[in-house]
């Protein structure tokens, strides 16, 4: 299979009396021993997805409610020194069993320092009797070009995640962990460096410390920022480049300056991107009573012959013949999709 590697823990292939013991194993080599405790402990459930992408470990959990203790005593016995970054997708997290007020709401994030001690609640939807849900990206403290002394600060605490570079990180790090196989292999290394710029924006984002950052750091903050912007974006008829350059108060040339090394300009990413687009509608049967050039007006095209020559050289197919392709059954040479696009570098 093609993609990322990505190795599944599911406790459910396990007879009940095996479960709970599999899950602590698992996510204790995966990150550090705890101590973890849950009324599921006859029957637990759980499921993780874990990708590795070069020294930095992506999982996607889903998991009945638990206590997890990072305590002094398994804290001399292995400290990783390691930090993680932890998305709540569903249910209800605290950092402090007994301490209701520091609650971790459904689209927030917390860095945890793995060596340091914590407690972490984790109650499943409805009560308890559901799942948790969570993204999390462990990474060596060494990768972070923060001072830890200053990143301590932050350790235990709910970084809001609604806007801004919390945002950004929280949909590229779902995106990843959702449909790793969308990636090559070889991509690993990129993502790498694209979760770990968008971590240590974050982080110098709530410190103050942005001027802290490398010069590439901060680079290839604002290269993520503009690209994340772009996709959000596609959909407005005002989208250009000037439009992107004065949304992230920049001047052209800088805008231009972060596309230099990539294989399009900025105002051909836009088109590219809008093409795609174009291309994902036209093959979706809910779509499929609607004209040809109102899906190509959606993304930014009101000129029906410019649009079907731009499709036709970027996929080799007109959209009509594109669309017809994909309706069950069809045999047409449009059937075979066009690669999809690599990662943004």
């Amino acid at each position: 299979m093609g993609g990322l590697h990505a190795e599944r823990m599911d406790t459910t292939l396990l007879p009940p009396a095996q479960r709970w013991s599999y899950f602590a194993e698992i996510t204790s080599r995966a990150s550090a021993p705890m101590a973890m405790d849950s009324e599921h402990t006859a029957d637990f459930r759980a499921r993780a997805d874990i990708i590795g992408l070069d020294g930095v470990e992506l999982s996607r959990f889903r998991y009945q409610s638990l206590i997890a203790r990072r305590t002094p005593r398994l804290i001399r016995q292995a400290d990783p020194e390691a930090y993680q970054i932890a998305l709540v997708l569903s249910g209800t997290s605290a950092i402090g069993a007994r301490q209701p007020a520091n609650a971790i709401p459904v689209g927030d994030l917390t860095l945890l320092d793995w060596g340091r001690p914590h407690e972490l609640l984790h109650l499943g939807q409805g009560g308890g009797r559901g799942q948790v849900r969570a993204v999390t990206a462990l990474f060596p403290r060494s990768r972070l070009p923060l001072p830890p002394d200053r990143v301590a600060r932050l350790a235990t605490r709910r970084i809001p995640g609604g806007e801004g570079p919390a945002a950004l990180l929280a949909r590229h790090l779902d995106q990843i962990t959702r449909r790793p196989r969308q990636f090559r292999a070889e991509d690993a290394p990129h993502l790498a460096d694209v979760t770990l710029t968008l971590i240590s924006l974050l982080l110098a984002r709530h410190l103050d410390a942005e001027n802290r950052l490398p010069a590439e750091v901060r680079q290839q903050a604002l290269f993520a920022q503009v690209r994340d912007f772009i996709e959000r974006h596609l959909d407005d008829p005002e989208l250009s480049p000037r439009s992107v350059a004065d949304a992230h108060h920049v001047g052209l040339r800088t805008l231009h300056r972060l596309f230099a090394d990539q294989d399009d300009s900025v105002a051909g990413t836009i088109r590219r991107r809008r093409l795609e687009r174009c291309r994902r509608d036209l093959a979706d049967p809910l779509l499929g009573d609607r004209p040809v050039q109102a899906v190509a007006a959606r993304w930014g095209f009101h000129d029906k012959a410019h649009f079907s020559r731009a499709f036709r050289a970027a996929f080799g197919v007109s959209p009509r013949a594109w669309r017809e392709g994909q309706r069950p059954g069809a045999t047409s040479p449009a059937t075979r999709d066009a690669p999809a696009a690599p990662p943004p570098r």
